[in-house]
């Protein structure tokens, strides 16, 4: 059984909790703002700082930073780590706190100079009560990249949880008030956005006590006459767009979704919350382990372990969302229905939704394997190739939502296609140009296993898409038992299938993958 699993299983675990909460928080809005423009705009305005957060935090700043951070400790010691790591930590905070300045004086000065719709103004005040969020959560994100390279991976993901946790206390509040407090929406929504401000401090906050075991003492350096600040910043500028393509293109997708109709933002972003689902519990989870892993075998300049890790993170990566995809694109309308049709959610924005979800699925391994091979880049200090690739799928991505928002009328459907052809162009690429620098990426065995598991995956659709037309045309779905049903019978049974044809044909993700968990049952079951 490998470390990566066991590694990564953690991390899974953890991502899990904080992406069930999550949903658990998107059927709380679901119930209180449904698909209004209200929803969009709420969405919207906080899809903008949580944009800069992935950026300057989680994303490029601890892409750029960990390679660094390992190869101090490897060379110079823990005492030179350490003040690489406040060092950077100071230039992060002044970088977000001139960031928010400038873009909360920035809304302040359109929302003066001119009289906006209703869903546009609403959109501008509350991204502007809600865009300090962003240097709390982005110092929470370099904790969580310091612990991550120190070997701590499951308590640092947990740490996601706790964002959910507090909006999910703020919207039960909400959905609590009494009648006669004030039913309007517009003005309900700002407790989730006071919220927001509150769950970035307890993100960070929360990360305090492992780093200090650890060693960590905060103290100010002056960024600007540190050479670690200089080399993390000439890489991670161009790697904010490297590594965050999927979050820029939805953000920009949302933006112009928004111009046409406000309503799309919500319905496409409810979508998105159930492709992430698998994308985080597996797909971040391994790219989340594989970072540090990756850059302490280039500073070793083992590469023949570099690609072996690379390619079981990939065939891993292939096995579990193959499997994710099939059983979302097949139960896109029970499972929408199942978890967010309440209150304001009507049957119409379920079948939006359900569109919209069965449009961006396809490209579910795409936005996995783009996170893997983009810190694959990373871990070999090389941030200028996943730019260039980003900016070309970027400017693509732009072109596509275009023409499908505007030329046609597939709603949410039209920003899933853009995001999914868009990311199936960037891991393409990414493909191409790290098998060039590494001269080959010893991926036959990979290749080899595809057409059995495209068949694999085939019959677990098949059988999931019949089990389901079946259980709705006899049974249906009146009731909360009825839905439960309608969604878990058919999944079980399609990935019982999924399994045992990639055990019959020995695929060997399958086999790691059923010992790891066989190992899982055995520890935790009671001794004799």
């Amino acid at each position: 059984m490998s470390k990566m699993l066991k590694s990564s299983g953690g991390i899974g675990a953890a991502t899990l909790a904080s992406r069930v909460l999550g949903l658990v928080r998107e059927q709380f809005f679901a119930a209180f703002m449904g698909t209004t423009p209200i929803a969009g705009a709420f969405q919207l305005a906080f899809m903008i700082p949580n944009m800069f957060r992935r950026l300057l935090g989680e994303g490029a700043l601890t892409a750029a930073f960990i390679p660094i951070f390992k190869a101090k400790e490897k060379n110079e010691g823990e005492a030179a780590m350490w003040h690489s790591a406040n060092a950077v930590i100071s230039g992060m905070l002044l970088l977000a706190m001139a960031i928010v300045i400038v873009v909360m004086l920035a809304l302040s000065l359109l929302l003066i100079v001119r009289t906006w719709n209703p869903d546009t103004m609403l959109m501008f005040q509350l991204m502007r009560l809600m865009f300090p969020f962003m240097v709390m959560a982005c110092l929470g994100a370099v904790f969580i990249g310091i612990l991550n390279a120190r070997g701590h991976f499951f308590v640092p993901a947990l740490s996601a949880a706790i964002l959910n946790v507090v909006l999910i206390s703020a919207a039960a509040l909400v959905l609590s008030l009494p009648k006669d407090y004030d039913p309007s929406l517009h003005k309900q929504v700002f407790i989730l956005a006071v919220a927001v401000l509150a769950a970035g401090v307890a993100q960070a906050a929360y990360q305090l006590p492992t780093l200090r075991r650890e060693g960590f003492r905060y103290h100010w350096v002056t960024p600007w006459r540190d050479p670690t600040v200089r080399e993390v910043a000439v890489k991670m500028i161009p790697g904010a767009i490297g590594l965050a393509a999927f979050q820029i293109n939805v953000t920009v997708n949302q933006s112009f979704a928004f111009g046409e109709n406000a309503r799309i933002v919500s319905e496409f972003q409810y979508a998105v919350r159930l492709m992430e689902l698998p994308q985080g519990v597996f797909g971040l989870s391994l790219a989340t382990f594989l970072l540090p892993t990756l850059a302490a075998l280039a500073v070793e300049k083992n590469y023949a372990q570099f690609r072996s890790t690379l390619r079981q993170g990939v065939n891993h990566i292939i096995f579990i969302n193959l499997l994710a995809s099939v059983l979302l694109f097949a139960m896109a309308e029970p499972i929408v229905r199942l978890l967010f049709e309440h209150g304001k959610f009507d049957p119409h924005s379920t079948d939006r939704v359900s569109f919209g979800l069965v449009c961006l699925v396809p490209g579910l391994i795409a936005f996995s394997m783009v996170n893997i091979l983009a810190r694959a880049f990373y871990a070999l200090q090389d941030v200028k190739t996943p730019l260039r690739i980003s900016v070309f799928c970027f400017a693509l991505n732009v072109l596509l939502t275009l023409s499908f928002l505007f030329g046609t009328r597939l709603g949410p459907g039209a920003l899933g296609i853009a995001n999914s052809l868009s990311s199936v162009c960037n891991l393409g690429l990414l493909l191409f140009a790290l098998r060039k620098k590494l001269r080959t990426l010893e991926m036959e065995e990979t290749v080899a296993q595809l057409p059995r598991l495209g068949l694999a995956g085939l019959a677990a659709g098949l059988t999931a898409w019949g089990l389901r037309l079946h259980w709705t045309a006899q049974a249906g779905h009146a009731t909360l038992l009825l839905k439960l049903g309608e969604v878990f019978l058919p999944m079980i049974a399609a990935t019982m299938v999924y399994f045992l044809l990639a055990l019959w044909w020995k695929i060997p993700s399958a086999h790691e993958i059923g010992e790891f968990a066989l190992a899982r049952v055995r520890r935790t079951s009671p001794k004799d």
